[in-house]
């Protein structure tokens, strides 16, 4: 449990502070649930009528709500932001390794900084470099001349296959593997002749890689993660896939090889995406939506059908198989009817 003053809060956030700055508090709790030493925080004016009956010590808020809330509270102008910052201070979660355990298996050829942590059963191949203040977690593999940067954390069994590039300051969750071969094979009279993938994985500083997810190694040229992008938990990127800075990718999103994804772009979950097309700089994408040709601007885009009952779903399916025969038969009419003048 980490205790701060609320003076030392507000001064981390660069906030104005109305109340007791001296009260401790514990951690941060949602408005429903807080109590005495815990700090709460509404984002979303939806939520302003749990303002009158928090237990929450303190509330961070912007001034547009601060006049409905009278106990100790932190005013901003962004207080999901604040929020963020303030998890970040406040944040307890361990590193993924600390020291170098004795059952890690690391090759003399291999350059690791005196401050790399290594977990247990790692094995680190021939020429891997790792720099300074990284941390590779217990089961981890990492593959000949795979290069890591500086304070980047690898959690527990993942696995970065030989010649990846990982840059400074990024975090790669669990079980997700960097590197493995593109889906690339030739087809001779119905066998399938693989392709070896002769080129690798590079991610820029500041990247987040959420659990189980798989990034594809490149066929001839490389799969390029830039700077700044999220990537959820079990999204797959197929091999050539270029994503530019300060994009966001949701949980289970598919990406089939040699497609370009923008800069600042938002691809909601479950989405799929089609090979071998371009996505303008800050699109977005509703979840679910399919995307089987290239979008060349900015706007929000949608194509998964929204829950309905199912008796309305069921009418509705039914309607659509008939839309080919329906629109014959308007053509038809259309036809039969005599020719107007303009």
């Amino acid at each position: 449990m980490k205790l701060m003053k609320l003076q030392q809060i507000a001064e981390i956030l660069n906030a104005e502070l109305v109340g007791d700055d001296s009260l401790s508090i514990s951690r941060i709790a949602t408005l429903e649930n807080a109590t005495g030493n815990e700090i709460g925080f509404l984002a979303n004016k939806k939520y302003r009528s749990k303002l009158a009956s928090t237990q929450a010590g303190a509330v961070i808020l912007s001034p547009q709500d601060a006049d409905y809330f009278t106990g100790n509270k932190i005013i901003v102008a962004n207080p999901y932001l604040a929020y963020a910052l303030l998890a970040q201070v406040m944040d307890t979660t361990p590193e993924p390794a600390t020291n170098v355990h004795p059952s890690a298996i690391i090759d003399p050829t291999a350059k690791l900084d005196k401050s790399v942590s290594v977990g247990a059963n790692v094995v680190i191949e021939e020429g891997v470099e790792i720099a300074a203040g990284s941390s590779i977690g217990a089961g981890s593999f990492i593959g000949k001349g795979a290069k890591i940067g500086t304070n980047t954390k690898i959690w527990a069994n993942v696995t970065i296959y030989h010649q990846v590039e990982i840059g400074n300051s990024c975090l790669v969750h669990a079980n997700t593997v960097i590197g493995a071969d593109g889906f690339g094979y030739a087809n001779e009279k119905g066998q399938w002749v693989k392709i070896p993938q002769l080129g690798t994985v590079v991610i820029g500083d500041n990247v987040e890689v959420g659990a189980s997810t798989t990034i594809d190694r490149g066929a001839i040229e490389d799969t390029i993660i830039e700077r700044n992008v999220i990537i959820d938990n079990q999204v797959q990127i197929a091999h050539n896939v270029v994503v530019k800075e300060g994009t966001a990718i949701a949980g289970c999103t598919v990406i089939a090889g040699s497609t370009t994804i923008g800069k600042y772009c938002q691809i909601g979950g479950l989405s799929g995406i089609a090979g071998h097309i371009e996505i303008a700089d800050g699109v977005v994408l509703t979840g679910m939506s399919m995307v089987i040709s290239g979008i060349d601007k900015p706007g929000v885009y949608s194509s998964g059908v929204p829950h309905s009952e199912n008796k309305d779903w069921r009418r509705n399916m039914a309607q659509l198989r008939q839309l080919s025969a329906i629109n014959k038969r308007l053509k038809a009419v259309e036809k039969s009817l005599p020719e107007r003048d303009e």
